[in-house]
Order: structure tokens, then C-alpha cells, then sequence
């Protein structure tokens, strides 16, 4: 079941620039979706327009079953938001930034559920002290608290990992995974491609305003992902022998490793002839193996190719 719905969505700025070109897209329920894309590629805007911050130009959103225009307080009620920049009342203490923003939805104060939120996120120690004197990281972390405040059932976390230590980093996938088995679907933009690689359980990719592919992220890299063999020689090569040509081989290492790439995708490798190949010529290696293309690898590739 869909928990985000967007169809034929648009956005033309007034400066004429087209942010966003004719995107659809089904987010379901309870997965972690990560949104890739490089800097300018539509992301934030996307982000922004399901969120209520920037009108669309044409198309429909739908967020837990409410039209973000239409039906605007419901749908926003159901949405958390921890945005790139932080935004915070300097001034306000945590626990007093945390529960105002839980009312201005309109939800009965419920302290237990705030002290729950805090804990999770190790701010409750902190719940007295005033932003201004948190550092960055735990600045962030207030953000998600505010975020979760009034119990949303979608998540965005835009690049959550933007100037955060690798402590935050690593804390704040585990409570993503957390808040996931909880129900709480989360939508994560991102740069850091292992972040996606770690934890999403479908990858979008956004260049240019327009969805280039959204795949289950396993699927993607033995999709696309091309893999290659490396030969540790026994005898170090200077030019790799004209009647090999046909194999696209590489010299690595000084000469030493010969490379091979090969597609996934392929019913035949070609290994198996390759290394006949070697032997009738006496190449002798002292080991091999393989390694798969990482999502940033893909992720590079797809760019590209659009």
C-alpha cells in the first residue's frame, strides 16, 4: 500500500527554471526510501511540495491518503520534516523547542511521549539547556525530536548527514531502523551513498527534475552492478597481448594485477575462456577475485547515461 502518491507532478519557477519534469511515484508504507541525486537534481523541491513549503505547478500528491493542497492540515499532520538547515529558537530549551512544536499540531501534551523521543535521540539529559549552547550534532538531533514530536506516520529526513560526526551517523540509522519497525515510513534524501546502502529498502534516483529509476535497492546493484575479476600475476606484464583485446583487460598494480569487467547481467561471464586463454599463453597468477560494483558506482553510471 502506497503512503505517498504522486502523480504527473511539476514545478516551473518563475524564473522559468523546471525543477521538477512530470514525476510519479508510489512510497510505500513502513519502507525506508532513499532519494538520490547530485546537487540541483530536484531532491529538496520534491521534498518541499509533499511537505506543503512550495506549491506544485500541476500534478497530485497524495499523503496518507489526504491531497496536499486540498486537504492540507490532514495531510501535514501526518508528516515529520527534519530539513538540511537548523532552524531553531536559540533561545528555547530542548524539552520546551520539543513539546511547542508537538501543540502547534495541535496534539494534547503528552510528556511521556516527549521524554520517550528525547531518551531515544540522548537529548534527555540535555532537556534544560538552551540551543544555543548545544553543538551542531545535537542540534541535529533536536531536529528529529521536533520532527517526531507529534507522531507522524511518514518521516523525511533531508540529508540528515550533513556536517554530523560519524557517532550521530551511525546513531541516527539505528534509530531510522527503530522508528521503521515502529510503522514510521521514512524518506531519506542523501549524498552519502553507503547511507543508502545500509539502510534503504528501495533506492530513487532524481537528475535533472526527472526520476531516472526507482528499484528495491538488491535488485539495482545485481542489475546494474558490473563486477570485476583481478589476477594477481605471478610475473609482472607491460602491455596486455593483442589477441586478449576482445576481453576489455586493464593493467593494474604496477602491472602486476590483471583487471576484468564483466556485466551480471551476462548469461556468460566469459571467465572461463579468459582463463583458458591465460593458460595456453602461460600467464601463471597466484590468486583471484571478484568484487561488485558499489551503489556509487551505479549510482555515477545512471547519471552518466542520462
Amino acid at each position: 500500500m502506497s503512503i505517498i502518491s504522486i502523480k504527473n507532478l511539476n514545478k516551473t519557477y518563475s524564473s522559468g527554471f523546471e525543477a521538477l519534469k512530470d514525476v510519479n511515484l508510489e512510497i510505500r508504507a513502513g519502507e525506508i526510501f532513499a532519494l538520490l541525486g547530485p546537487n540541483g537534481a530536484g531532491k529538496t523541491t520534491l521534498i518541499s511540495i509533499i511537505c506543503g513549503i512550495v506549491t506544485p505547478s500541476s500534478g497530485e500528491v497524495l499523503a496518507g491518503g489526504h491531497n496536499i493542497l486540498s486537504e492540507y492540515r490532514a495531510a501535514r499532520s501526518k508528516i515529520g520534516l527534519v530539513p538540511q538547515e537548523l532552524t531553531t529558537d536559540a533561545f528555547e530549551s530542548v524539552w520546551s523547542t520539543v513539546n511547542f512544536s508537538r501543540g502547534l499540531f495541535g496534539k494534547p501534551k503528552d510528556h511521556t511521549y516527549v521524554e520517550k523521543v528525547l531518551r531515544q535521540l540522548s537529548l534527555w539529559d540535555k532537556k534544560d539547556t538552551k540551543l544555543r549552547a548545544l553543538s551542531g550534532g545535537m542540534k541535529r538531533r533536536v531536529m528529529i525530536a521536533k520532527a517526531l514530536s507529534h507522531e507522524p506516520e511518514i518521516l523525511f529526513l533531508d540529508e540528515p548527514s550533513a556536517g554530523v560526526d560519524v557517532e550521530l551517523r551511525r546513531d541516527m540509522w539505528d534509530m531510522v531502523r527503530e522508528l521503521r519497525e515502529s510503522g514510521v515510513t521514512i524518506i531519506l534524501t542523501t549524498h552519502y551513498i553507503e547511507e543508502a546502502e545500509e539502510m534503504a529498502d528501495r533506492v530513487g534516483v532524481i537528475n535533472g527534475g526527472e526520476i531516472v529509476i526507482v528499484e528495491d535497492k538488491t535488485e539495482l546493484m545485481q542489475k546494474l552492478g558490473k563486477k570485476e575479476l583481478r589476477l594477481q600475476l605471478q610475473n609482472a606484464m607491460t602491455e596486455i597481448p593483442d589477441d586478449l583485446s576482445e576481453y576489455n583487460l586493464k593493467l593494474d598494480a604496477d602491472g602486476t594485477e590483471l583487471v576484468y569487467s564483466f556485466d551480471t547481467k551476462q548469461e556468460h561471464t566469459g571467465i572461463a575462456e579468459l582463463l583458458r586463454k591465460l593458460y595456453k599463453k602461460d600467464i601463471d597468477f597466484k590468486d583471484l577475485n571478484s568484487s561488485k560494483s558499489s551503489l556509487e558506482e551505479i549510482f555515477v553510471e545512471l547519471v552518466k547515461e542520462q
